[in-house]
């Protein structure tokens, strides 16, 4: 289950949490991004976005608990105890930094809709194998289920994604 402490040092059960599109542009089930480290959910499940726009916002209230030294990826773990990886592009590690501005630092709270990083669309576009953007829970061994909200176009910070019901 999700648990959350209280100001008060109380612990409160989290059973859903909702996980907001970073990334505006159109969603893609996971099973169809044109890698099968993700599309064979090796990394975990999840959804991806083909982004219209080069900014990555935060999909939970959370921390951010990792970024890849090639900033085309960051992992959030929200205030529920989901562990979030938004990876940018397909195959952008190899353009080892180029193109993207990191805005947050490991450690740092952040709140959903918070900006995470910007990138060049058109620079990944002429130099990635894809834009095409994977968002997956790494931890899904916490998850009974996962929900998947919608289809078509998504907006950055305000489309619902997908829910995780926490197991019981």
């Amino acid at each position: 289950m999700f648990k959350k402490m209280l100001k008060e040092g109380a612990e409160r059960t989290i059973l859903e949490e909702c996980i907001f599109a970073p990334l505006s542009g159109k969603l893609i089930n996971i099973d169809e991004v044109p890698d099968p480290v993700f599309s064979e959910k090796m990394m975990g499940d999840g959804m991806a976005v083909e982004p219209t726009e080069g900014n990555v916002l935060a999909p939970v209230d959370g921390e951010v608990i990792q970024i890849f030294h090639a900033k085309h990826a960051i992992a959030i773990r929200s205030e529920g105890g989901a562990e979030i990886l938004l990876h940018i592009g397909l195959e952008t590690v190899s353009l080892d930094g180029q193109g993207f501005e990191v805005v947050v630092k490991e450690g740092e709270k952040v709140k959903s809709g918070d900006l995470l990083l910007t990138f060049d669309l058109p620079f990944i576009r002429e130099n990635a194998a894809s834009t095409i953007s994977p968002i997956v829970i790494t931890n899904g061994e916490m998850m009974e289920r996962l929900t998947k909200e919608r289809s078509g176009a998504v907006k950055a910070g305000i489309s619902p994604m997908f829910r995780i019901l926490a197991k019981s």
